[in-house]
């Protein structure tokens, strides 16, 4: 693999440049100076002197550099300035663009929104965002002008951005939440996994422990925030399904006792992997108000199912997935992978096809997000693969079959390290979009997270977004689990 070689005498802006980067090189490792050994194809300086900037890139047969003057001021400006100065830089070298601009961030649509909301306030008709031209187009000005963003994929950020204004509308924003419930055990841990994940047989004997650590996580919650509205309730894991069915219906049935559900809109459980699912399971789950489930096979390849570690086979999944339909879920949602190691768009074909047999109620189409230091990437590395496929084609085939059995795309959002620097998508069908999967992403509503390696996200009234984490380590969390919860106090209840 070829290498370029980062020097930049400003840290703050490592994480810009490398994202950029590699975007515009991809297959090409990109190395700061602090962990840089052995040999380099090319280098890329960055030198800043005040407002000076200086860039250069000497690489294969690329040799340029740009001098230019950063002048703003104020510190979020003159971010803004050097980013656009550097995609401009790398697209001039490259002759390329990116189907995002600069956009380095994960969040997308909001940025659209944002502007979609602003540009509704400026408009002197006060025309809807769905019905005026002239507001589209100031979006698109803004965006290329700020984002150097235009094309396919703005257009879709806006089609998005607008269905989730009209979403939104319906929840609550400051004075709601949401819930998130983590179980952080699978049967087994998948080569790209990046979530919290630890094999089940060797903490079974300790989930009895972990549920009761969930409970008082859960009274906590259910005594701090009786002035807000509860809005959504998402139990994620890890694979939720692990637990046994007796062990599911107790977690389930203190969420039920404990929560107040008078506004609940979406309650959601990931049955995720085939493996896990049993009809004991299902029934229990159907005996609660939960009305959206996820079963997901990544890929209906029973090749690439065992190369990345998920024990069940495309076989499996299916059975899994009409058991539920036959049990009345009626709202199921499948995740699928694009870029998983060895897979060509011909499999993500495959993939696509036949998942349109089974028709499930929305579909989230994940970009494979491979970062710098995980299981795949070694994994890659020693086994001497590259990911070539045609992302753009892949995703266009995604958004065809999706198209196929009406579901209609409804959230975005993008990773660091993601391949092809696209996106993920969800797609559903009308009024069975996953609630919480926006408001995670749009950031307009506290998110409560409970569980091993979640993240709570507190949303003040001023904007203001704050967020704590519990530890990931299980036997950490039982033995801190009321610090834990003193963490919690000190951003909901300041």
């Amino acid at each position: 693999m070829k290498r370029i070689k980062v020097q930049i005498n400003k840290g703050e802006r490592e994480y810009d440049v490398y994202a950029l980067l590699t975007s515009f090189f991809p297959g090409v490792e990109v190395v700061t100076a602090a962990d840089a050994e052995g040999e380099f194809e090319g280098l890329f300086e960055i030198k800043e002197d005040g407002s000076n900037v200086k860039i250069s890139l000497c690489f294969e047969d690329i040799k340029k550099s740009k001098d230019f003057e950063i002048k703003s001021a104020e510190k979020d400006a003159a971010k803004k300035e050097f980013g656009l100065a550097l995609y401009d830089f790398l697209s001039e070298c490259t002759g390329k663009e990116l189907p995002w601009g600069n956009l380095t961030g994960i969040r997308p649509t909001k940025l659209i929104r944002t502007m979609l909301e602003e540009e509704i306030a400026l408009d002197l008709n006060g025309t809807n965002a769905n019905e005026s031209d002239f507001v589209i187009e100031k979006i698109k000005e803004r965006a290329y002008a700020e984002r150097r963003l235009r094309g396919e994929k703005l257009e879709l950020g806006i089609d998005i951005a607008k269905r989730e204004i009209d979403i939104m509308s319906r929840l609550h924003e400051t004075d709601g939440y949401s819930v998130y419930v983590g179980i952080p055990f699978c049967p087994s841990t998948c080569l790209y996994c990046s979530f919290t994940s630890n094999p089940v047989f060797k903490y079974k004997d300790k989930i009895g422990d972990y549920l009761k650590a969930l409970k008082k996580e859960l009274e906590w919650t259910a005594s701090n925030l009786s002035d807000r509205y509860l809005d959504t309730i998402y139990i994620g894991g890890g694979t939720p399904t692990t637990l046994s069915h007796e062990q599911l219906d107790e977690l389930l049935g203190y969420i039920t006792s404990i929560l107040p559900f008078e506004h609940v809109r979406e309650f959601t459980i990931e049955a995720g992997r085939a493996d896990s699912i049993t009809k004991e399971k299902l029934e229990v789950i159907r005996k609660y108000p939960i009305n959206r489930i996820s079963v997901n096979p990544q890929t209906m390849s029973d090749k690439t199912l065992k190369l990345i570690g998920r024990n069940h086979s495309v076989g499996q999944f299916v059975e899994a997935f009409k058991l539920a339909r036959e049990m009345g879920f009626e709202n199921i949602n499948t995740d699928i992978i694009i870029g998983l190691p060895g897979e060509t768009v011909e499999d993500v074909k495959h993939t696509m096809d036949e998942l349109v047999k089974l028709a499930p109620d929305s579909l989230t189409v994940h970009s494979l997000a491979i970062k710098r230091a995980s299981r795949l990437k070694r994994w890659m590395e020693e086994n001497e693969l590259e990911i070539t496929m045609d992302y753009d084609e892949a995703m266009r085939i995604c958004a065809e079959g999706a198209k196929k059995i009406g579901l209609n795309p409804y959230y975005l959002y993008r990773q660091k390290q993601m391949a092809g620097n696209l996106e993920n998508t969800g797609y559903s069908t009308p009024g069975k979009e996953g609630l919480y999967n926006i408001l995670i992403m749009e950031e307009i509503q506290s998110i409560v997270a409970i569980g091993a390696g979640s993240v709570s996200k507190c949303v003040y009234p001023d904007g203001r977004i704050e967020r704590c984490d519990n530890v990931k380590d299980i036997d950490l969390y039982l033995s801190q689990i009321d610090e834990m919860i003193e963490r919690k106090s000190k951003l909901f209840c300041q």
